[in-house]
């Protein structure tokens, strides 16, 4: 096991990837921002089994926080990620600071429409212009020929492949499947923020999921299934309920059911909040 190779500034970051390039090798870029747990590293996995080579970016990206967010709160422990990035085998990891990231005079928005629209963006209205515009920046920055994204983040992975088609970006953007607990709960770098008690209602966010999903298909009425469903989630313990809503697949526009769906939700417990999505079946 080694460890990766660390830079954390874009000359190195393509100076290293020339090499590889020099020598054929295909590249395949995982961004993150740290708090590395098995979901991350599903996706390290996924881009090594497609590429010679894997670049890591952990970088808390500030533009895509409201000032009302946790942006100084949120875990950093970049010792302990690189370990983790070594148990996988990835080569190297771009680790720059803010202010690498972001230089003095900085001016620059990527604003993205069409799968941006409503979902998180009518609770976090500036995070997808932020999330544009840093994974605009790192495909310039590394050129990587795949990148991977989770669908956890399904709304992100859609904006994604929005930017890439709208701006001609010859980067083939690879969706990951979520990966779960023994019970069901996507992993997320927010869970560390739950304690017992929520950790056990957290666990019943994919079980409601599910049924509704199961409802939707069997051709039930979407507004009492997701209505229901906001229901349940608030009886578990849930103390908000952002949104429980069922959008096309590749669009993110309104469900219909002869398309295939997917089913969005947030959730707050205490000072957390918790996103998750399932497929609904086809029927």
């Amino acid at each position: 096991m080694s460890r990766p190779v660390v830079v954390d500034s874009v000359a190195a970051l393509r100076a290293q990837i020339r090499d590889w390039r020099h020598d054929g090798l295909s590249v395949a870029m995982v961004p993150t921002m740290g708090a590395l747990h098995d979901g991350h590293i599903s996706l390290v996995r996924m881009a090594l089994a497609k590429a010679d080579r894997c670049v890591v970016s952990i970088f808390v990206n500030p533009a895509q926080f409201a000032p009302t967010e946790d942006l100084d709160k949120y875990p950093r422990q970049l010792a302990a990620d690189l370990d983790r990035l070594a148990e996988a085998n990835a080569h190297l990891a771009f680790t720059p600071t803010v202010g690498e990231m972001y230089p003095a005079g900085f001016a620059t928005r990527i604003s993205v429409g069409g799968p941006s629209s409503g979902l998180e963006s009518d609770f976090r209205p500036t995070f997808f212009e932020g999330v544009a515009t840093v994974v605009a920046k790192l495909f310039l920055q590394a050129s990587p020929d795949f990148a991977v994204f989770g669908e956890k983040d399904y709304q992100q992975l859609c904006v994604v492949r929005q930017l890439c088609r709208d701006l001609d970006l010859p980067v083939g953007i690879i969706g990951a499947p979520t990966v779960r607990d023994a019970h069901g709960l996507a992993m997320s770098s927010r869970n560390a923020y739950l304690n017992e008690t929520e950790l056990k209602i957290a666990r019943q966010f994919n079980v409601i999921l599910r049924k509704a999903a199961a409802a939707l298909a069997a051709g039930g009425s979407e507004a009492a299934i997701t209505g229901n469903a906001v229901s349940a989630l608030a009886e578990v313990g849930f103390d908000k309920i952002d949104y429980v809503q069922a959008r096309e697949s590749l669009t993110l526009a309104p469900w219909r059911n002869d398309h295939s769906g997917r089913l969005l939700a947030a959730a707050w417990l205490g000072k957390t909040r918790l996103i998750d999505n399932i497929e609904i079946p086809s029927s």
